[in-house]
């Protein structure tokens, strides 16, 4: 396989599972020098095998200083960071207008405040790597969901939006300090996590395509990646729509008592 002749220094969270997982195994293929971050020691070593340009480093984003720790394990080994690539996160769905402060909290524990603590943590590298000529990349993985509000995503999808909002504004603010920002917008994806749904999920692709997405997206350097194309214009197009029509088709989407007490009692047997 070709490796990249401009090889990287990058920092890829949620790396064993999923979309994560087939991130790292090209990035590493083709040459970076990848730090691997997962909660699962074990996982990330099944990951990297025999590779020496993976640096495993075993953290749990929720956890800040965790997150420092990590960071500064990296410091040691890659004297800065090109790139990262934030994309642990989970998806926990709300019922029949059921407002649970726990599983809202599930949602954004993770996927906003694991985001940030990876940044936050972060940023002194990528400032290095700045300073030694580089023009580093910051990529986090939102949802297509922060799109457009959707049945039962309350929590999950307010998660994605904080995080695109935020990640959105910190692009501006880091403009002149030569960091790009780019926000990542996936469709449904077939992963692990996914595979608990319960819904059709429509022009699903699988975690390598997202990948190849991804990547290409970010050689671009697209402050917006989204994809499955199809998929995503549409849920762009419904999100500017006028209001009235998006609740219409909204409460189409809505699930009967029956079928939400129905799912509940499945998701609890399981």
């Amino acid at each position: 396989m070709a490796r990249d002749p401009n090889p990287q220094r990058i920092w890829l969270t949620g790396a064993t599972s999923g979309i994560g997982e087939a991130l790292a195994q090209r990035l590493l293929d083709d040459g970076h020098r990848v730090a691997l971050t997962s909660r699962s020691r074990s996982g990330l070593e099944t990951l990297a095998g025999q590779r020496d340009n993976a640096l495993l480093v075993p953290a749990d984003v929720t956890d800040l200083q965790a997150m420092k720790d990590a960071a500064a394990v990296i410091a040691d080994a890659f004297d800065g960071l090109d790139m990262v690539i934030f994309n642990a996160g989970t998806c926990v769905y709300l019922d029949g207008g059921r407002v649970n402060t726990s599983l809202v909290r599930d949602n954004f524990d993770p996927n906003f405040f694991g985001t940030i603590h990876a940044l936050e943590a972060a940023l002194p590298l990528l400032h290095q790597a700045r300073d030694q000529g580089s023009r580093p990349l910051i990529a986090v993985t939102s949802s297509a969901s922060a799109y457009l509000p959707l049945p039962r995503a309350e929590a999950y999808g307010a998660s994605k939006a904080a995080l695109t909002y935020f990640c959105e504004s910190l692009r501006l603010d880091l403009a002149h300090q030569q960091i790009d920002v780019s926000v990542i917008h996936p469709g449904f994806v077939k992963t692990p996590l996914t595979e608990r749904n319960d819904f059709p999920m429509p022009m699903a692709v699988t975690p390598e395509k997202a990948a190849k997405a991804i990547l290409e997206g970010l050689s671009a350097r697209r402050r917006d990646i989204h994809f499955p194309r199809r998929f995503t214009y549409l849920v762009k197009l419904l999100g500017v729509m006028p209001l009235r029509l998006r609740v219409a088709i909204g409460k189409r989407l809505v699930r009967r008592e029956h079928d939400t007490e129905t799912s509940s009692q499945q998701e609890n047997d399981g």
